[in-house]
């Protein structure tokens, strides 16, 4: 298997990818990516803010078999640090106790993040390397939320090797409810404020004001 890398998008296109693509006649602008340099290497700021908002995240690893395995993860906006520009870091809680990513990692350190935000139809993939980290009590407790009611574990850091933005198509548009409530509670409030106005008016009017 070909596994050398010329661009930071081979992490993706393999050779196999690249035939096709090829074939498929996409070839030709995914190789103008190439010529640019592949796919962005390092943690922007507009990645570090998108990053840093979600509260919900898809990891995907594989085992030594390479059998895939997804795993969902999730807390509140900012659970997933952005430590420097090329590590990434959360606190992995208690949960059933499968340990299927901690043993996938431990067999086959690649993995893979995918971040989806449906309010704004923004979806990013990252690529890179994973580890487990456990007994460090201080990492753990700089990567746990404040507050949030969950039992950290250990700490999963992730290296970046490549990440790519996806287009809008398809995303269905969805908002998370406490934005929602958010916004009801906002209009509830307006329209108390307009019903308070015209109370106040037709006394005016009434009284021949």
């Amino acid at each position: 298997m070909d596994t050398e890398r010329h661009f930071s998008s081979d992490v993706a296109f393999s050779r196999s990818v690249k035939e096709i693509q090829e074939r498929k006649g996409s070839r030709k602008s995914y190789a103008r990516v190439e010529e640019r340099g592949g796919w962005a290497t390092a943690i922007t700021p507009d990645l570090k803010d998108f990053i840093e908002k979600q509260i919900s995240i898809f990891m995907a690893t594989a085992n030594k078999e390479c059998q895939p395995y997804i795993q969902h993860r999730g807390g509140p906006p900012g659970f997933l640090h952005v430590i420097d520009e090329t590590t990434l870091g959360f606190a992995d809680y208690i949960g059933n106790r499968q340990y299927i990513t901690q043993g996938n990692l431990a067999d086959n350190d690649k993995a893979q993040l995918f971040l989806i935000d449906y309010g704004s139809r923004t979806r990013i993939k990252i690529w890179g390397t994973a580890k487990v980290v456990e007994n460090d009590a201080a990492l753990l407790e700089q990567l746990t939320p404040k507050g949030y009611q969950a039992r950290p574990e250990q700490v999963i850091l992730f290296h970046v090797e490549a990440w790519d933005a996806n287009c809008p198509q398809h995303i269905p548009l969805r908002f998370e409810a406490d934005e929602v409530l958010k916004a009801i509670e906002s209009r509830d409030a307006r329209i108390k404020e307009l019903e308070a106005e015209i109370a106040t008016l037709k006394s005016a009017a009434s009284a021949g004001v």
